[in-house]
């Protein structure tokens, strides 16, 4: 018996404060979504904000959000 598995997907998390990008990564490398939000906006401060507000754009613009249907 041969048991198939879809390749895992990055979508935008419904469970989102802004745009879900960050709660969806966080759900993509089962971490925890606090922790990833902290360190990614540590890491914008300290990188004069701008690239981590750019990248968040792009990632927000083109990760699709979860199906309704996917847990």
């Amino acid at each position: 018996m041969q048991i198939e598995s879809r390749p895992k997907r990055l979508y935008r998390s419904r469970d989102r404060i802004l745009g879900g990008v960050l709660a969806g990564f966080a759900e993509y490398i089962n971490a925890d979504v606090t922790l990833i939000r902290v360190v990614y906006v540590l890491l914008s401060i300290l990188s004069a904000a701008f690239p981590g507000l750019l990248v968040y754009v792009i990632f927000w613009a083109v990760t699709p959000e979860k199906p309704l249907n996917q847990d």
